[in-house]
């Protein structure tokens, strides 16, 4: 089965610190964390590597490892930092004939510092990912696509999704899409007006609680309390006063098109709701995490490739889970990667 992937590509570059040189302040009313730097001091590194990634580079590895003939539609610069990227893609091979270069922008980088629960904090520069035109994704480039999976667009890129997600479904490819929080809070009405295009939305719990004010905004309060298959009620989302339930959500995201709907949990596992058969959980595998960085790409593509398999949501959503533990046994996004027989083996 063929799947193009499309959207961030990076250079990361990954320092692991000891807990015990950078401070952490936790708010206790918010749930949030934070890593203290001190200005001026030099802060002794356990490891610094440089990987590749980028979410629509994460998938495309993880599609590959899962059997599909992978393209990667990516925009790189013209520098060193893409013949990485580009030499990454080849070993996995994964057909870099969809990559587009710019002449203005630098490929982009990632800076990562994971310490403490090793959920890493990320300065990022975007560069060329910002800079797709539409000359880039023309309707051919997805003939013959069994699976389109459209990861994060940010700034000018962001324009291309309709076109993206509309000459996928045109191609008749099942078509993912897996937002940052950036793009689904600062043209939230775009996403929504372009769902209907989409079979699988994946999202977090908190990129899901952003978008409830424009949920209830679009569809008035019709609130119904329906347990999973697998647990008991299904979890809040609370923001700005809004409180709508699990199973509420993911009914309003089904009416703007996509037959499945994700929300992961972290640590605290992932729901996943079939809008013929209803929702199913899937606990998080308990692992070693080493860093948390691909996990949810890990999670998503899996999911998606799964379901393009013809996997039913439960057995789909258990390799996804599978591979997200995979992935945080590494401090890199895509060592963990398994591939599909690793996968599919017997626990």
């Amino acid at each position: 089965m063929k799947a193009i992937t499309v959207g961030s590509a990076t250079v990361d570059v990954i320092a692991t610190v000891p807990s015990a040189d950078i401070e952490r302040m936790t708010l206790q009313n918010r749930h949030t964390s934070f890593l203290l730097l001190e200005p001026g001091k030099k802060v002794d590194a356990r490891s610094v590597v440089r990987q590749t990634g980028g979410g629509a580079v994460n998938a495309a590895v993880s599609l590959s490892r899962q059997g599909f003939q992978v393209a990667a539609l990516v925009k790189l610069g013209s520098d060193p930092d893409a013949e990485t990227i580009l030499s990454r893609l080849r070993e996995e091979g994964i057909d870099t004939g969809l990559v587009r270069h710019s002449a203005t922008e630098t490929t982009a980088v990632s800076v990562m510092i994971a310490s403490h629960d090793r959920n890493a904090a990320i300065f990022t520069h975007r560069g060329a990912n910002r800079t797709l035109e539409d000359a880039d994704v023309p309707a051919e480039a997805f003939t013959g696509a069994d699976l389109v999976y459209v990861t994060n667009l940010s700034n000018a890129s962001v324009e291309r999704f309709p076109d993206i997600l509309a000459r996928a479904k045109a191609a008749g490819a099942f078509v993912a899409v897996n937002p940052g929080i950036l793009q689904l809070t600062r043209r939230t009405t775009d996403f929504f007006d372009n769902l209907r295009n989409a079979d699988l939305f994946t999202c977090n719990f908190d990129e899901a609680r952003a978008l409830v004010p424009t949920l209830v905004d679009r569809m008035g309060w019709d609130r119904r309390h329906v347990q999973s298959q697998d647990q008991g009620p299904l979890p809040e989302l609370a923001i700005e006063g809004f409180h709508l339930p699990l199973e509420d959500y993911f009914k309003r995201v089904h009416n703007h098109g996509p037959r499945f709907v994700a929300v992961t949990m972290g640590g605290d596992g992932a729901y996943l709701s079939d809008a013929q058969n209803g929702v199913h959980f899937e606990p998080t595998l308990k692992v070693e995490v080493v860093g948390t960085a691909g996990a949810g790409d890990a999670f998503a593509s899996t999911l998606a490739g799964s379901l393009v398999r013809g996997l039913p949501i439960a057995d789909a959503a258990r390799l996804a889970a599978r591979n997200a533990a995979s992935v945080v046994s590494f401090i890199d996004t895509q060592t963990g990667l398994l591939r599909l027989d690793a996968l599919e083996a017997d626990q």
